[in-house]
């Protein structure tokens, strides 16, 4: 059975409050085993049967949204993938005082959806792609952006989640 990362979408922000004893439990009615939540974020870590990680990301957030009343968009990566996209580096020179992001997207962003989500950067946001992920760079602080994750998902026409790097990073860590 592989272990997969779940980075869940809509948990536990704009009132969308779930304990993650809960989430523990929703997870394992699904038949998975070891699962494991991951911060009060919405990353739920779990071994599956095999399956391909489409089918799976679509049986979750069909059995969250029919258990929770809302939409979860789901997004499946492998502590392998995690590690990969931890090394990756989206820009090659630190800026002190920065802070760095990852979005989750279901498939890699076309190449119209990256113009646009380009088009958002300010002099404190930068944004690069790499295979399913969107790196954003905030220098300064998040909340000083005028770009927001619900803007950043308009422009990529798709569903995304976004995650602090020290957040992926301890998850590539713990489950390596």
């Amino acid at each position: 059975m592989p272990r997969l990362v779940a980075f869940l979408r809509a948990i536990n922000v704009g009132g969308h409050t779930v304990e993650m004893a809960k989430l523990k439990q929703l997870f394992e009615q699904l038949a998975f085993s070891g699962v494991e939540t991951f911060i009060a974020s919405g990353n739920v870590v779990f071994d599956a049967p095999r399956a391909t990680p489409a089918a799976l990301e679509n049986k979750i957030a069909a059995h969250l949204e029919k258990s929770l009343g809302y939409e979860v968009a789901t997004f499946l990566r492998t502590p392998a993938e995690l590690a990969a996209i931890t090394a990756h580096r989206a820009f090659p020179s630190p800026v002190p005082g920065s802070t760095l992001y990852i979005g989750f997207l279901g498939s890699p962003a076309s190449a119209s959806a990256k113009k646009q989500v380009g088009a958002l950067a300010t002099p404190i946001d930068d944004f690069a792609f790499h295979d399913r992920q969107l790196y954003w760079r905030c220098h300064g602080r998040f909340s000083a952006s005028q770009v927001s994750g619900a803007k950043v998902e308009k422009a990529l026409g798709q569903p995304t989640t976004i995650r602090k790097v020290t957040t992926v990073e301890k998850l590539a860590k713990k489950f390596a």
